[in-house]
């Protein structure tokens, strides 16, 4: 145990500083690849997850029915890889932990789920997990997403650069695993929907580097605009490469779904004028739903003063998650996993997030009023501070951006 600890793979968070736990408290899991390709991201995730846990202790902790009970996060590494992820999450049963949250490796996302069918345990995903993982019987019945599939993604972000943006013919290309190609079926079926053209069509596998190849076949086609379904380092190095060969100049670039990490990776000049669907931009100052700008600040600020800078996407997705589990505990006035299942499901399955309503649907995925917002990066000219790295443009939600309950076998 003591050299578990020392290894420095998993730490602990509990209350605020200089508050020392009560007799009751309850340990949850923070489970994400804090190592590795999605280290950046999965950073994020960690830290909204932690903020969560913050608001809780900071009100007293939980209120169960016997008092007040405070939360202890017990953090670590699943490495991007099943194997370890696995046994992290064991160690974390072992410890006592009574929820478990993360995941940025879809794939790891699905193998704890399967072993939260076989022995229940409230999980909440809060990567972007395949489609297939949302099919009926799937998902184990105490675990909920808060992020939705590629799909949806996909969906979005085709249907606005097809009626936001007017365009008409599109290159798209793919990652060659579940994530890509869920995206390109959205992409698809967006453009079969509204009358768009798929002009090119290409893929490569997560943690390319060089995508001089493709670009020169995106130039060939000739397309209205390029949508790109790479994500966090692999983004990075497609939008840089963009830029220098001069492409952003020829047809439009649409990054299928980014975050605030990607855009700080970017030369300015390589972020300007690309679009992309965000889940969650801390900046909705001018948003016109007043009542979502509003609780959008009150995070913003919240996650401020506790890291001092706004907070990402990933960051909103893990605390969203992370705040649905302690409503689940207090609503069910305890920690059984069916019963916290059920307070999920109670109300047509609506809850309230920091960017507008939701709800619970049948296959376990949170269906939101503005599921994503489109977004334009901005140039070093636009950019008033470090942080001002977008416009936001409009927003897409509803029922209407989720794949269909039939589609998935319901």
């Amino acid at each position: 145990m003591k050299k578990f600890l020392a290894s420095g793979i998993i730490a602990l968070c509990g209350v605020m500083s200089g508050q020392a736990f009560a007799a009751d408290k309850i340990k949850v899991g923070i489970l994400l690849p804090l190592t590795g390709t999605f280290a950046a991201v999965a950073e994020t995730q960690k830290e909204g997850a932690l903020l969560a846990i913050d608001v809780v202790n900071k009100k007293g902790g939980l209120t169960m029915p016997g008092g007040k009970v405070l939360v202890e996060g017990v953090v670590a590494d699943d490495e991007a890889k099943q194997d370890v992820g696995v046994r992290r999450y064991r160690y974390m049963r072992d410890e006592g932990i009574k929820g478990l949250g993360g995941q940025t490796f879809a794939p790891l996302a699905y193998a704890v789920n399967a072993l939260v069918g076989k022995d229940p345990l409230p999980y909440f995903p809060i990567c972007v997990m395949s489609k297939e993982a949302f099919q009926k019987g799937k998902l184990a019945d105490s675990t909920f997403a808060t992020a939705y599939s590629p799909w949806t993604v996909g969906w979005m972000a085709g249907q606005s650069a097809i009626k936001t943006l007017g365009k008409k013919k599109i290159f798209f290309l793919a990652r060659s695993d579940s994530f890509g190609w869920d995206i390109r079926d959205g992409v698809y079926a967006a453009a079969k929907e509204y009358g768009a053209e798929i002009v090119g069509y290409d893929e490569v596998s997560l943690g390319t580097s060089d995508f001089t190849t493709v670009l020169q076949k995106v130039r060939a086609a000739k397309p209205d605009v390029f949508i790109s379904a790479q994500f966090a380092a692999d983004a990075v190095a497609l939008l840089k490469q963009v830029q220098q060969m001069g492409l952003n100049k020829e047809t439009t670039i649409f990054n299928a779904f980014i975050t605030n990490v990607v855009a700080k990776g970017l030369p300015p000049e390589a972020l300007e004028n690309v679009y992309a669907m965000h889940y969650y931009y801390y900046d909705l100052s001018d948003f016109a739903d007043k009542e979502v700008a509003k609780s959008s600040k009150e995070f913003t600020d919240l996650y401020r003063a506790k890291y001092g800078r706004p907070p990402d996407a990933y960051a909103a997705i893990a605390y969203i998650a992370y705040m649905e589990m302690f409503r689940g505990f207090e609503v069910a006035k305890t920690f059984d996993p069916a019963k916290v299942s059920a307070v999920m499901r109670a109300g047509n399955g609506n809850f309230q997030t920091l960017k507008g309503p939701a709800r619970w649907r049948e296959d376990h995925a949170a269906e939101y009023k503005y599921a994503a917002f489109l977004v334009k990066g901005k140039g070093a000219k636009d950019q008033k501070n470090e942080w001002d790295l977008f416009s936001v443009i409009n927003a897409v939600g509803g029922d209407q951006v989720m794949p269909s309950l039939k589609s998935l076998g319901y």
